[in-house]
C-alpha cells in the first residue's frame, strides 16, 4: 500500500512539473497584463490564458473518449472559461490518451490527433463538438471517425480534412501521452494540488481557484 501511495504522490510531482514548464516558455511573464488568448504548446496542450497574470494555474488533463471528462466538461468549462477570460486562472489543456483496449484507444488517438489539426480560434468550438459526438455506449461503440471529426471541425470552423484523414500527429500525440504519468482521467490540478469532487462542481471550483485550498499530495 506504501508503494502504491508514494507511485500516486511521485506520479502527481511528475504531472504538477510539466504544468509549470508548460507555462515557462516564450512569452511568459510574471508582470503586465496582456490578452486573453488560446495558444497551442509544442506538447500539444494549450493554454486558455493571459501570460503575463500571475493568476493560479489550472491544468486540466482529459481523454476525448473518457464519460466522466464529458461529464466534468459538461458541469464545469463554462466557469473555466469565464475565469479565464476573467484573468483569475490559467488554463492548460492536456489532451491525453488514457485507455489501453479498443475500442477506446484508437476512439481517443483519432479525436487527439484531429484535435491538433484544429487552429487555436477553432479549438474550443471543436472541443465541444468532439464531447457531443463521444461514442456510447462507452467500451462498446466505436466511432471519432475520420468523416465525423472532419464534420466537427467544419461546425468548429475549421476546414482541415486532408490532416485530419492522415491522422498525421497520432504518433506524436501518443509519444507525448506517454511522458504523463496519470492515473485515469480526468485529472485536474490547481497549482500543484490534485483536486478532487470539487473539480465537478462549478462553485466549489471556483471558491478554489480565487483562495480556496485543494488536497495536497
Amino acid at each position: 500500500m506504501m508503494k502504491r501511495l508514494m507511485a500516486v504522490a511521485l506520479a502527481c510531482a511528475a504531472i504538477v512539473v510539466l504544468g509549470v514548464l508548460a507555462l515557462s516558455g516564450p512569452g511568459a511573464s510574471s508582470s503586465g497584463s496582456g490578452e486573453v488568448t488560446l495558444t497551442r504548446q509544442a506538447d500539444g496542450s494549450m493554454i486558455l490564458a493571459d501570460l503575463k497574470s500571475e493568476a493560479p494555474v489550472l491544468d486540466v488533463y482529459e481523454d476525448f473518449d473518457c464519460p466522466v471528462c464529458k461529464d466534468m466538461h459538461a458541469k464545469v468549462d463554462a466557469t473555466i472559461r469565464k475565469m479565464a477570460a476573467e484573468r483569475k486562472v490559467k488554463v492548460v489543456f492536456h489532451t491525453v490518451t488514457i485507455f489501453r483496449d479498443e475500442p477506446m484507444r484508437s476512439n481517443s488517438v483519432r479525436a487527439a490527433a484531429a484535435s491538433r489539426c484544429v487552429p487555436e480560434e477553432n479549438w474550443l468550438a471543436f472541443r465541444d463538438e468532439v464531447y457531443a459526438m463521444q461514442p456510447a455506449p462507452h467500451g462498446v461503440a466505436s466511432g471519432f471517425t475520420v468523416e465525423e471529426l472532419t464534420r466537427a471541425a467544419r461546425k468548429a470552423g475549421a476546414s482541415v480534412d486532408e490532416c485530419v484523414t492522415s491522422q498525421s500527429y497520432a504518433k506524436a500525440h501518443l509519444t507525448e501521452t506517454a511522458k504523463i504519468p496519470l492515473e485515469g482521467t480526468p485529472t485536474v490540478v490547481l497549482d500543484g494540488q490534485i483536486l478532487g469532487n470539487e473539480a465537478f462542481d462549478p462553485a466549489a471550483l471556483e471558491r478554489l481557484i480565487t483562495g480556496g485550498v485543494g488536497v495536497r499530495v
